[in-house]
């Protein structure tokens, strides 16, 4: 209740955070771990408690002490021992009580002789890094991304700096909530020594090494061509780090939003086009200008010029046409399964496969690691995240910008019009996506079996009406949620959020007109299931 009233009006009921913080710090009432398509999140004072942070720390070094080998490999350590002496780094972003939530998982690794490295304020992609370039055990990173202001979370990263696979996150999980169920205590743990590190120094010594984005070809088309780049870092980890990764001078780029703001002016930090907005404005009269819009914790970015946006279904098929056909990369194409098609007509007429996962970037692992059989040039996925061949095996927005920055570098030309070039030889496809949200106390199994049911209500060959439209099914993919294919190549995704109370929603088509269509009688069809069940169909 006393989110809900802050965030109606956040403004004039910020003075109530100081209750919130009152709630995470004393509250001890369990809740349930479970860790989503990216680490554990939960409400800040109610669910994500500083006593649960504690607990749930304390699971995480309870479960590598039993050695199980498994658990073991997955961490990329061969003992507990060596796990305590190669470390965690363990940070956060800027959401209100980062810096103390980091404290207590410290205090709780300290107890148990774990080496710990403080990286204070810092971005995804930076942790992801950084473990890799100090040979770390793992990292702790603070951050819900970019879940609403009322959130918490905690993202766990084995050795090798990519999410924490589910080998990994369900015995800690299952440890976790038994230690909940048992109702102890574990006590806060006062810090003996605080190692800091400099996660931007490691991070630009990463990418140095691995030479997949040319800093100093971005650098000098930067120093000797005047370009209007408005970044939005929606106060976030971000802020200030492009400009140093490029030795550039403050100015260099339009920085907005870099001041402190745990309510985030009241929104959502998602990159989404309302959001984008704002940077948009910024733009001046420029060839070559693009603003982009990067999540607090920079896991996620979306980019736009003065013609139009572009979200990363479509800037994700550019990065795959980019590296393969200017930068020689080899490989395939990894994208999760609400993402556009696009890049498959592009990764088609180059004999590349295509491989589809379900959401949650850990799925893209497997075709990530440096030994991969199948190794992907690009990985996205349509929520705005994206890495690279020989990169973080994290999804990393700054990387996303330095690539956007060095097309610009090898083009001289905008990012729409690189992008108009390539629908012109592949073809136009327009997609959209949107959410319900439901209250969480509603956010019930239930529904969740509904949504998954509609695989075995409509099957292929059939005729699917929706709206005012009507179309014959040609495959029904239910990897995750359920993907409804239509003869026409267009498509409709519904499924319940991995991290969120929210049932989201994804349409695809080659009709600009159809899209609209789409969204609202899938909208209008996923509120009667959540309204009724399944049974509204029958």
């Amino acid at each position: 209740m006393l989110w809900r009233e802050i965030l109606r009006n956040p403004k004039d009921k910020r003075y109530l955070l100081k209750d919130i913080e009152k709630l995470a710090r004393e509250n001890t009432e369990p809740a349930v771990i479970r860790f989503g398509t990216s680490g554990w999140r939960g409400e800040i004072g109610s669910d994500f408690t500083m006593q649960n942070v504690r607990v749930l720390t304390q699971a995480i070094v309870e479960v590598v002490k039993a050695e199980d080998r498994v658990v073991l490999n997955s961490f990329g350590v061969t003992s507990f021992n060596e796990f305590r002496e190669r470390g965690i780094i363990v940070g956060h972003d800027n959401r209100m009580l980062g810096e103390d939530f980091a404290f207590e998982v410290m205090g709780v690794l300290q107890r148990e002789g774990v080496k710990c490295y403080y990286a204070g304020e810092a971005s995804t992609p930076e942790f992801s890094a950084a473990v890799v370039e100090l040979s770390a055990a793992a990292s702790i990173n603070l951050t819900p991304s970019h879940n609403p202001p009322n959130y918490g979370g905690l993202k766990l990263n084995p050795s090798d700096g990519g999410p924490a696979s589910e080998e990994l996150t369900k015995p800690v999980e299952m440890l976790a909530n038994e230690i909940m169920k048992k109702a102890e205590t574990i006590k806060p743990y006062d810090i003996k020594t605080i190692n800091r590190i400099d996660t931007t120094s490691l991070y630009i010594d990463f990418i140095r090494k691995r030479q997949t984005i040319d800093l100093d070809k971005i650098k000098s088309f930067l120093t000797h061509r005047a370009t209007s780049i408005a970044i939005d870092h929606m106060h976030g980890a971000t802020r200030g780090k492009l400009a140093r990764i490029l030795s550039l001078k403050p100015g260099t780029f339009i920085c907005l939003r870099r001041e402190d703001d745990p309510l985030f002016e009241g929104l959502s930090p998602e990159p989404n086009e309302e959001n984008l907005k704002l940077a948009l404005s910024h733009l001046k009269e420029d060839k070559l200008g693009f603003c982009a819009i990067i999540d607090p914790d920079g896991d996620r970015v979306r980019f736009a010029d003065l013609n139009r946006q572009i979200p990363m279904n479509y800037f994700g098929a550019m990065a795959f046409h980019y590296l393969y056909n200017y930068k020689g990369l080899r490989g395939i194409v990894a994208k999760s399964v609400g993402t556009s098609n696009f890049v498959n007509a592009i990764a088609q007429q180059a004999g590349v496969e295509v491989i589809e996962t379900k959401v949650g970037f850990k799925n893209f692992r497997p075709y990530l690691l440096e030994n991969s059989q199948k190794k992907a040039v690009v990985a996205f996925e349509e929520s705005d995240g994206i890495t690279i061949q020989n990169h973080t095996l994290e999804k990393d927005a700054m990387m996303g910008v330095l690539l956007a920055l060095e097309m610009l570098a090898s083009f001289q030309t905008r990012l729409s019009d690189y992008l108009e070039e390539i629908e012109k030889k592949y073809g136009r496809f327009y997609s959209d996506r949107t959410g319900i949200e439901i209250p969480r106390e509603q956010f019930s199994p239930q529904i969740k079996e509904d949504i998954h049911a509609l695989a075995e209500h409509f099957k292929p060959g059939e005729f699917f009406k929706i709206g005012s439209i009507e179309k014959r099914i040609s495959s029904i993919n239910s990897i995750d949620g359920v993907k409804i294919v239509f003869d026409d190549q267009s498509w409709l995704m519904i499924r319940p959020s991995g991290t969120e109370p929210k049932i989201r929603i994804y349409v695809e088509t080659k009709k600009q007109q159809e899209a609209k269509l789409l969204i609202e009688g899938a909208v209008e069809l996923t509120k009667k299931i959540c309204a009724m069940g399944i049974q509204c169909l029958l």
